[in-house]
């Protein structure tokens, strides 16, 4: 008897190949994601994206360069600590002519827990004055101000 090897079947080949391709593919995905595009700083959007950024990562005097003088005169420095686990997510936007107003959804998330770590998101919004040619924010979801008077949150 004459014992020849077999060849390995193609179709188990092609089926084991495309599972690597997937696995590479899922891989360059989960580690291409980094940080979100910044949206133009000249559009009520991108200015709401570069405060919330500030505020989330403690930066006061960043977060204040993107309020209204009247917002910035009702600041008292130091009342809020940063938001721990707080994404905001843009949803929507309606521009007029000299004012806009940036809806979001704010996204907190809590460890633990009977069940497990867990969410609760709502939607606010950011109103937005052209001063100058510039978008600046007028009021902000509180969550989110870097003030404690009525002139910035809500």
């Amino acid at each position: 008897m004459n014992a020849t090897p077999k060849k390995p079947d193609r179709v188990l080949l092609a089926i084991l190949a495309a599972v690597a391709a997937l696995v590479v593919l899922s891989l360059v995905l989960v580690f291409a994601r980094g940080e979100p595009v910044l949206l133009d700083e000249s559009t009520p959007e991108g200015v709401v994206q570069r405060y919330a950024a500030a505020v989330i990562e403690g930066d006061e005097a960043a977060a204040a360069t993107y309020l209204t003088e009247a917002a910035r005169r009702g600041c008292r420095h130091g009342e809020h600590p940063a938001p721990e686990n707080l994404r905001v997510v843009l949803v929507s936007t309606t521009v007029r002519e000299d004012t806009a107003d940036v809806k979001v959804s704010l996204v907190s998330s809590a460890e633990g827990g009977p069940f497990g770590p867990s969410e609760y998101a709502y939607d606010d919004v950011f109103d937005l004055a052209r001063v100058d040619g510039r978008w600046l924010i007028d009021t902000a979801p509180w969550q989110l101000a870097i003030c404690g008077s009525g002139a910035v949150t809500r």
